[in-house]
């Protein structure tokens, strides 16, 4: 009869400690300094949306003042001068995947990436191609220093890029990138193809990535979450 009890409260300790680090890590919002067309910034705001967590958001203004991420003040907070970064749980994040994923390792909800570790790791393999192998090479710093030539220059890797991720995409998708379920690859996906949109890129010639960016904008995560409707959005560019 002891016995019994001892192990059933053991068992009862165990799920107290065990949640106990994840009801702390949500007394505080996070809080996200980033651009309302940054979509860096904007993979993090659609993560936060799937999972429910509300944060508070810190504009920093990529152009104005020769870009308030040159700041020394910014520089603290993120020393490769880029967005976002993240205070959360005590620390300060940077890197947008880096982020997401431990927003899944430490709150409930939505997974953002899945059980399986195939699958898993053909969410990781998409977001990648995108996260390292396409926006890097048109993202803002990038466009300044290339000058009159800068719209061809964007369509070019983007194109070289979505011309990759198309099969692959025609393999591993079911309704969003990675069979049926949203993960970070479709946190991804959303917007680069923002990003292709703004550069004028035919998006005809890729269908797959077409139709998964149609069928995720239809889900209020990374609808309220748009570039469109950011605290730090200008009045012209607002929906």
């Amino acid at each position: 009869m002891i016995k019994r009890m001892w192990t059933a409260l053991k068992k009862l300790l165990s799920i107290v400690y065990s949640v106990k680090p994840r009801a702390m890590a949500t007394q505080t919002k996070p809080i996200l300094h980033g651009y309302f067309r940054s979509s860096c910034s904007w993979r993090v705001r659609i993560a936060f949306a799937l999972k429910g967590i509300e944060f508070d958001q810190v504009p920093v203004n990529l152009i104005k003042d020769g870009g308030q991420q040159y700041s020394e003040q910014y520089k603290t907070l993120n020393p490769m001068q880029q967005v976002p970064a993240v205070e959360i749980d005590g620390v300060t994040l940077s890197q947008s995947l880096a982020v997401i994923q431990y927003i899944d390792e430490t709150r409930p909800g939505l997974r953002l990436l899945p059980a399986d570790p195939q699958k898993r790791a053909q969410v990781r393999m998409i977001s990648d191609i995108i996260a390292s192998g396409i926006q890097p090479l048109q993202n803002l710093y990038v466009i300044q220093k290339i000058g009159t030539e800068k719209v061809q220059w964007a369509q070019h890797f983007i194109n070289r890029g979505f011309q990759a991720l198309e099969p692959i995409l025609k393999q591993t998708a079911g309704k969003y990138c990675v069979g049926d379920e949203v993960s970070m690859a479709d946190i991804c996906l959303v917007p680069q193809v923002y990003n292709a949109e703004r550069f004028k890129v035919d998006m005809d010639q890729f269908p797959t990535i077409k139709r998964l960016n149609q069928t995720l904008l239809e889900i209020e995560a990374f609808n309220t979450t748009h570039p469109s409707c950011q605290p730090d959005t200008p009045a012209d560019l607002q929906k």
